[in-house]
């Protein structure tokens, strides 16, 4: 009979080829994720929020799923929670919609987009290898995070005049118009991450020019020539 140890080491690979199975799936959906919440945001129509409202939970029990899985086939359960206890919180906002207190029921609106925002990055980082595809599909999240988060908030009255405001101060680190407290966060929040990008993307661009000049050999000598 086989120790603990070795039981663990043997059931190893099929852990890992069990995540990689479920990487691209729960990225794709991770990504549906974010537009779906995007379109709760703008819907009108009550049936159209009905079907994305749907549509949400459902996405939202195959991350619980997929997150229970996860921590029953973990090898290290105290590791694994001590690294992933933060997506617990994420994944009980949804329940603060049913709140009858307004203030309790406006947090559960923008923690379900920040926790779309999160799950969108993490999708893009498993979906993509390029660092600059990855840069830009997570600055592409952020752009419509930030515009949701401005709509939200009652800051924009209009989504298109949020969505180019989170734009301009997320791109170019650009004050925000909205005058409010969040508002003044949310702009100091964007504009670091504007810088970040920019030395991220200044990093790549070097680093990628610098390994095309880079010769690929020592230069050849002349014959006769020691």
């Amino acid at each position: 009979m086989p120790t603990d140890d070795v039981a663990r080491e043997a059931d190893s690979p099929e852990r890992e080829g069990l995540a990689r199975r479920l990487d691209k799936p729960m990225g794709v959906l991770g990504l549906v994720f974010v537009l779906v919440v995007l379109g709760q945001v703008l819907a009108r129509e009550p049936w159209l929020v009905a079907i994305l409202t749907v549509v949400g939970w459902l996405c939202w029990a195959v991350f619980v799923a997929e997150f229970a899985l996860r921590a029953v086939r973990a090898r290290d359960r105290r590791r694994f929670w001590a690294r992933n206890w933060w997506q617990l919180v994420f994944l009980a906002v949804p329940f603060l919609r049913f709140a009858r207190a307004l203030p309790l029921l406006r947090a559960a609106r923008l923690g379900g987009v920040l926790s779309a925002a999160v799950r969108g990055s993490r999708s893009a980082g498993r979906l993509l290898s390029s660092r600059i595809g990855w840069l830009a599909a997570v600055t592409g999240v952020v752009v419509l995070a930030a515009s949701q988060l401005l709509y939200v908030s009652g800051d924009h009255d209009r989504y298109s005049a949020a969505l180019h405001d989170a734009a301009l101060a997320t791109v170019t680190g650009q004050p925000l118009t909205a005058g409010s407290g969040f508002a003044r966060v949310l702009e100091v929040v964007l504009a670091v991450y504007s810088v970040a990008v920019f030395a991220t993307l200044a990093g790549a661009l070097g680093a990628y020019f610098l390994h095309d000049r880079r010769p690929e050999g020592p230069p050849a000598r002349p014959s006769g020539e020691v």
